[in-house]
C-alpha cells in the first residue's frame, strides 16, 4: 500500500488517498477513475510528498523526553524522602490536623503531610492556613 497526496487542478483542493501500488495509481489515472472529492473533476495530480521515516532525531527526542521524565521523577522522589523524614503523616485527616495546628497555639509541632481534596485545600487557603499540593510518585519497586 502507498499513500499519495493528491491535488485537484480544477478547484485547488488537496487530499490524500491510498493505492495498492504506484502502478495501480497510474492505471486508475489513465482510465480517468481518479476524481476530486470536492468538485468531482478528473483533473487530479500527485503532489510532492515526503515519506515519513523514523530518524535518529525522533529517536533522540524520545530519549531526551525519557531522560527529562526520569530526572523529574528522581527530584520528586528526593522531595518525598525529605518530607517523610521530617514531617508527620496524617493521612486523610490533613485538613483537620492543619486547622488544629493553626488555631491551637500550644500545638505548634512538627509539620504534617497527608491527603486533602482540592475543595479542602481551597477552604484552608480561605482561612489563611498555608497548605501546598505537591506531586507524589508511588514507589513501584516494592
Amino acid at each position: 500500500m502507498i499513500k499519495y497526496s493528491l491535488h485537484c487542478k480544477n478547484c485547488d483542493f488537496s487530499f490524500e488517498s491510498w493505492f495498492a501500488s504506484s502502478k495501480e495509481y497510474e492505471k486508475l489515472k489513465k482510465k480517468n477513475f481518479l476524481n476530486c472529492h470536492k468538485c468531482n473533476s478528473i483533473e487530479v495530480e500527485k503532489n510532492l510528498m515526503a515519506p515519513n521515516l523514523i530518524s535518529k532525531k525522533s529517536q533522540t527526542k524520545k530519549e531526551k523526553d525519557q531522560r527529562k521524565y526520569e530526572k523529574i521523577r528522581k527530584t520528586i522522589t528526593k522531595y518525598q524522602k525529605f518530607i517523610k523524614n521530617n514531617f508527620e503523616y496524617v493521612g486523610n485527616n490533613f485538613a483537620y490536623e492543619a486547622r488544629s495546628i493553626h488555631y491551637n497555639e500550644k500545638k505548634k509541632q512538627k509539620g504534617i503531610y497527608g491527603s486533602a481534596s482540592k475543595q479542602e485545600l481551597k477552604e484552608l487557603k480561605d482561612e489563611g492556613i498555608d497548605a501546598q499540593m505537591i506531586p507524589w510518585v508511588e514507589d513501584k519497586s516494592n
